[in-house]
């Protein structure tokens, strides 16, 4: 199958639909330096909720689903007319729920099944044989679904096989979105009708990234290690990059709220209170001196955990430092904070201390807005 016959950039899937914005409203973000309290200004605070927003809507736009394939020798899978079967034909042939599957190839030709305990790039929560449905759509010589068409089919069959497969306890704002793997064109001309839905772990950029462990098990918090840097484009965040590379935002730790809320949901306030506390000492552990985030003219961000994601069983949030630009957007940073940076490629100047004796002062903290989810 050619890239032609594909839909644009079918790598990976759509988010599940989502509904409204995190929350309704959020704290005004500050800087706390020795002389003063300063605010940041609605614009400021416009380009961070952009940041999320774009990269969601990116996520959903880049990748639509992941297709159907041919290998190297050009043998395509399901296609029982091809004289012999190749190593993906029999392994996507035969995925079924609870299979894990990788590639490391962009046409995805050396696809393999995988333990789920190893890393993996698609977990299938089920497989779906169209051909079994009454009517003439996917019957025999029945057209070849378009883009449009294959959306909605994993809106009808993918996204409730996901949440069942996850016991319903699926979190739409977590790490995992809901995916598809159709037939290729020459695959459905002969016969192949069998859709696979399953969850994949999906980067802002709609960059698949591997996941190590069954998605049924784990914590479904969107987090990564401390010290990962995220890229950046159009002055919003991406996905992982090394940090000698330009860079929105820096993890420096991982707060988990288990421990101080064991029972329901918390409220945004009592959340942002205490993530507040953590990635502020987490911060200077990081860097290694309080004055280290005003000194590099950096700001502390960190998210919060909405109904939805804590019924579903995230409890994790990462603290993050990154540097907000006058304008919408975030400055491209290079190099890791632990050690001598750039931001906008020059040398961050600190700001000028008066001579006082003040108290040590604390990083600035920025609660990150609502996360508005595409339809």
């Amino acid at each position: 199958m050619s890239s032609d016959d594909e839909p644009q950039d079918p790598q990976m899937p759509v988010p599940s639909s989502g509904d409204s914005p995190r929350g309704e409203s959020f704290p005004q973000s500050l800087i706390i330096d020795r002389q003063s309290v300063r605010h940041l200004s609605a614009s400021k605070l416009r380009w961070v909720l952009l940041a999320v927003a774009v990269g969601a809507v990116l996520a959903s736009l880049v990748g639509l689903f992941v297709t159907g394939f041919d290998n190297e020798k050009g043998l395509e899978a399901h296609n029982p007319g091809a004289p012999v079967q190749s190593v993906l034909d029999k392994e996507f042939g035969t995925a079924a729920r609870g299979d894990c599957l990788s590639w490391s190839k962009p046409d995805r030709s050396d696809l393999v099944k995988v333990a789920c305990s190893n890393k993996h790039l698609f977990e299938v929560a089920a497989d779906i044989d169209m051909s079994k449905y009454p009517g003439v759509e996917f019957g025999p010589g029945s057209r070849f679904p378009d883009s449009l068409r294959l959306t909605e089919l994993k809106e009808e069959h993918c996204v409730p096989s996901v949440q069942q497969y996850m016991g319903g306890r699926f979190d739409p704002r977590g790490k995992y979105v809901v995916g598809l793997m159709y037939p290729s064109p020459d695959g459905w001309k002969h016969g192949d009708r069998t859709l696979r839905c399953g969850v994949q772990y999906s980067g802002s950029s709609g960059t698949p990234l591997a996941a190590s462990g069954s998605a049924t098990d784990h914590d479904q918090s969107k987090v990564f290690e401390p010290g990962t840097c995220l890229g950046i484009n159009q002055n919003l965040p991406t996905d992982p990059v090394d940090c000698a590379q330009a860079h929105a935002v820096e993890i420096i730790s991982t707060v988990d709220l288990a421990a101080r809320f064991p029972g329901g949901p918390p409220a945004k306030e009592e959340q942002d209170r205490f993530v507040e506390e953590e990635c502020t000492r987490a911060v200077t552990d990081y860097l290694g001196s309080p004055d280290a985030v005003r000194n590099k003219t950096l700001t502390l961000f960190f998210d919060y955990l909405d109904a939805r994601s804590w019924l579903a069983g995230s409890r994790k949030l990462d603290c993050m430092i990154g540097k907000g630009t006058d304008r919408e957007g975030f400055a491209p940073i290079i190099g890791s904070a632990r050690g001598e940076i750039l931001i906008n490629g020059q040398a961050p100047v600190p700001p000028p201390n008066s001579g006082r004796s003040t108290p040590t002062p604390l990083p600035g903290a920025a609660p990150l807005p609502p996360q508005p989810q595409p339809r």
